[in-house]
């Protein structure tokens, strides 16, 4: 009874087994299938940012790129609100079928999991890290009657200026604010931060005299600086900017600083389970189109660094950097519904 039992549970193994062998063979030929005739419909490229801004701007001229490669038009689909989430969550919530994907900046994939307590998707479990397309460091500005030049000056300044120093942002959560969060905890300046619902209205109020400091975009800023109505004193990361090549970076002047290397950053992502090779398929594509000399051009005019990347060195970064972001958001104490 016993060695017939055994015999009967071997041969149903080994059924089991070539049945498994067999089912995961025909999937992987469907996938493999499904992978060359990928894309036979239009691609929507979701940006969570209203039309007309930077990352709307870089959407549609990697978008355009993107389509002549793949054969088939790439739709720019704005979902703004929510300092990125509504947009970012429509994709993490959309089929894996490799049809929609998000361009999305570092705060709706990375800093938003620290920075919100409740959040409706999370990065890791329902999402998949394409293509980090560039890095976005920001320039620190000062109105013109701040008399400093550089960053050791200012770091001077606001820690002899005790709680008389505002420093703007356009967002709890957003660099900025970290940023200057952190120049205000370890200079002990007890600096004002002042948070603006967008850059224009911050830039503005600089400009006016309300705040002395910010970090700000070189795309919006750079006019007001050539213009002596803002004055540049470093910029974020670990590169100069193509665009502001005589602004060194403040780790240059010794600001060195995890807080002043990071820079922000915007890259594409899609939905968690899509095909592997319909992400590597979008990652190459992506790649051919930041190659292209025009692209590199309008990138950098705008102030960003484009990088070479693919699935496994975006995820390689992600990692290194979302416990530098976690400490500076804990530091700063923000925290959002």
């Amino acid at each position: 009874m016993s060695a017939t039992f055994t015999i009967t549970m071997r041969g149903l193994t080994r059924r089991a087994l070539h049945c498994g062998i067999a089912s995961f063979a025909i999937a992987a030929a469907s996938t493999a299938a499904w992978a060359q005739t990928y894309p036979s419909k239009p691609i929507r490229m979701v940006v969570p940012f209203a039309a007309g801004g930077a990352t709307d701007v870089l959407a549609r001229v990697i978008g355009e790129k993107m389509a002549a490669g793949l054969g088939q038009p790439v739709i720019i689909d704005n979902k703004p609100g929510a300092a990125g989430i509504i947009g970012t969550d429509a994709v993490a919530k959309a089929p894996a079928d490799g049809y929609t994907l998000v361009l999305a900046l570092s705060n709706s994939l990375l800093t938003n999991q620290f920075l919100y307590q409740k959040l409706p998707y999370d990065t890791q479990r329902d999402l998949t890290l394409v293509y980090q397309i560039a890095t976005a460091p920001l320039v620190l500005v000062v109105h013109p009657s701040v008399p400093v030049k550089s960053g050791p000056e200012l770091l001077k300044y606001v820690a002899a200026n005790k709680g008389k120093v505002a420093y703007g942002s356009y967002g709890v959560g957003a660099y900025p604010h970290l940023a200057g969060a952190h120049m205000s905890l370890t200079q002990k300046a007890e600096m004002n931060h002042v948070a603006y619902k967008g850059e224009s209205p911050m830039l503005q109020d600089l400009i006016g005299g309300q705040i002395q400091m910010a970090f700000a975009s070189a795309l919006v800023a750079k006019p007001h600086i050539e213009a002596g109505k803002l004055r540049a004193i470093g910029v974020s990361g670990e590169r100069r900017m193509a665009t502001l090549p005589n602004v060194p970076t403040l780790a240059e002047q010794g600001l060195d600083d995890e807080a002043y290397r990071v820079a922000g950053w915007l890259a594409i992502a899609m939905p968690a389970g899509t095909p592997k090779p319909i992400v590597q398929r979008i990652a190459e594509e992506v790649g051919k189109a930041t190659r292209q000399s025009d692209v590199q051009a309008r990138v950098a005019a705008m102030g960003f660094d484009l990088k070479e990347s693919s699935p496994e060195a975006f995820a390689a970064i992600y990692k290194k950097e979302s416990p530098v972001w976690e400490r500076l958001i804990k530091e700063s104490g923000a925290k959002l519904e």
